[in-house]
């Protein structure tokens, strides 16, 4: 098994995020998935190998395959074939984890597309019979599939929790036409994506996006239908009334609930096989979804 990267160190930084280092290449951003993890909003100290290739790649794949849907930032993914894009040397551990993508301005929000009844939603809609305040249907399980899917925004943090907001809200933070744009390419891009890892043999219960404005057209951003920004579940195993089996970091947010640990408390280092055991799920996703092992 390789090494882990968790920390990056080029030129030019422009941001570093939960994962992802973003580095200001003029006309272009390069964006670099580390094998950081997060788990309950925070950041552990373990990485997980090869995590930073199966976002990237991942993203890749599916940029290419959505760009008919909505326009995207997607420019290449950075190998060793094509490294004279960047403008400044790269090292070997970067090619597969690295996306050339145009400069949008980033619209400070996340856009949630929920096909079935799972996670934060399910427990919503036993209090209130709703989920982010969009009625639902009595008597649904938990994991069922929704009538229809919803489109349930929430606040962008870099640290600390995400917030459930409105789309009156929404539209107050990034104006109405841009969040008119962003709910119905938010549901254009779940509804196309569900249909194309079903026949692949995965469920996507519930996804979210990122969009920015480029060249006066809010476009899809940051990464796409990946482990870390979706809910996929293998169809052979789906049994709706309770929880499922996810392809997702679930082994170290099961370890971390189990461990003792507190919200507040330095974050503890996670155990070689639970590490192991989430390497595992992000490959076998990547594997289920592209028809193709992750190059070695």
């Amino acid at each position: 098994m390789t090494g882990v990267l968790l920390e990056t160190n080029l030129p030019n930084r422009f941001h570093r995020g939960k994962v992802r280092d973003t580095y200001d290449l003029g006309e272009h951003l390069l964006i670099v998935a580390t094998d950081r993890i997060s788990a309950f909003d925070v950041v552990l100290p373990s990485g997980v190998p090869r995590k930073g290739e199966v976002l990237t790649r991942l993203s890749a794949w599916w940029f290419d395959r959505i760009k008919e849907v909505v326009p995207n930032h997607f420019v290449a993914l950075i190998t060793a074939e094509n490294a004279s894009l960047v403008p400044f040397a790269l090292g070997p551990e970067y090619y597969g984890r690295s996306m050339l993508v145009r400069k949008a301005k980033r619209l400070d929000a996340e856009c949630i597309a929920r096909g079935y009844l799972s996670g934060s939603g399910w427990k919503d809609y036993q209090r209130t019979g709703a989920v982010c305040g969009i009625p639902l249907p009595a008597g649904l399980r938990e994991s069922d599939r929704l009538p229809e899917p919803i489109f349930t925004p929430s606040t962008k943090a870099d640290e600390g929790h995400d917030e459930n907001i409105s789309f009156e809200e929404l539209a107050a933070i990034v104006g109405e036409d841009a969040a008119t744009a962003m709910q119905i390419r938010t549901l254009a891009l779940y509804n196309y994506a569900h249909a194309v890892a079903l026949e692949r043999g995965i469920i996507i219960a519930d996804t979210k996006f990122e969009f920015g404005v480029w060249n006066d057209e809010v476009i899809v951003i940051d990464e796409v239908l990946t482990p870390d920004s979706s809910r996929f579940w293998p169809v052979a195993e789906y049994r709706p009334g309770g929880a499922q089996k996810s392809f997702d970091k679930q082994p170290i947010r099961d370890w971390m609930a189990g461990s003792g640990w507190k919200d507040g408390l330095p974050p503890p280092p996670i155990p070689a096989d639970v590490v192991a055991a989430t390497t595992e799920r992000y490959l076998a996703v990547y594997e289920m979804l592209t028809g193709e092992k992750l190059p070695a």
